[in-house]
């Protein structure tokens, strides 16, 4: 029997087919799951529906296991309640819910954190951080017994990440918000946890100049390169699978390691090779 034979779920905040979401919803169609997917809302006037396309681009190679694919913008609680009100009825209960949703000015991104506006910092905060309290409460209802919730964090919420600027600061209040989620889903038996990946090559992480920094992380951390979208898929299905009933409230690294050095680590060996 594989993995999430059976299982069904949720995914917010597929992109397109670099999005870590989507290397981990494909990880779970592949052992079995049937999901139910989000897209950003097109604009009236986009005739081709970008939006939607590029999702569809990913969901279509399952179409047995794809439940639904809906517009869904988290800043509106009406549309959120509506949405899970019809993910319930399209899936019934379910078993696991994808949060892979942020979202910065990129004015805000590009300048120093000091210089942040006020109305640019509540955006990123309501999108980034506010959105994964509003989707699991409307999905209260729809949750089996041991089902699980993973949202997704970067390392730039826990240390100085430069470049990051505003979107460290969501990080740091979403890996808070993963904390007080576990404890108040914990009696009704829902797991809630993050994974905090390397930097990849996805939308979002363009925008945070990821370039740079998957060379840095590939001199830097143990394991001596960067991680990889499947091996991010695989970690992100394990939180979302029961493999992983007893862990909630955690922040799943998978960056090679990265995490744990306190010191540029073998590149300052190499940098002392070439002085």
């Amino acid at each position: 029997m594989k993995l999430f034979e059976g299982k069904k779920g949720i995914v917010l905040g597929i992109a397109n087919d670099n999005s870590i979401a989507w290397a981990i919803a494909r990880e779970i169609m592949e052992h079995g799951g049937t999901c139910g997917f989000s897209h950003l809302p097109d604009r009236p006037d986009d005739e081709k529906k970008k939006n939607r396309m590029r999702v569809s681009k990913c969901v279509d190679q399952y179409p047995s296991q794809t439940a639904f694919l809906e517009p869904l913008d988290v800043q509106e609680d009406e549309q959120v309640e509506a949405f899970m009100k019809m993910a319930g009825e399209k899936l019934g209960k379910i078993d696991f819910l994808l949060h892979s949703i942020a979202f910065a000015d990129r004015a805000d991104l590009s300048r120093p954190t000091v210089e942040t506006g006020r109305s640019g910092f509540k955006l990123a905060m309501d999108v980034s951080v506010y959105s994964l309290i509003s989707v699991t409460n409307f999905a209260r209802p729809l949750f089996n017994p041991g089902a699980s919730v993973v949202a997704m964090t970067y390392f730039g919420g826990e240390k100085c990440v430069p470049g990051y600027n505003v979107m460290g600061i969501c990080k740091a209040a979403l890996d808070a918000t993963i904390k007080y989620l576990a404890f108040d889903m914990g009696p009704v038996d829902v797991r809630v946890n993050a994974v905090s990946a390397g930097p990849l090559k996805t939308l979002a992480g363009y925008a945070a100049g990821v370039g740079e920094m998957q060379e840095y992380y590939g001199h830097v951390a143990p394991l001596g390169r960067n991680v990889t979208h499947e091996e991010v898929g695989r970690s992100g299905a394990y939180l979302l699978s029961p493999y992983s009933n007893g862990i909630t409230g955690e922040i799943l690294h998978v960056d090679a390691g990265y995490n744990i050095m306190g010191s540029p680590g073998r590149l300052l060996d190499q940098m002392k090779a070439q002085a």
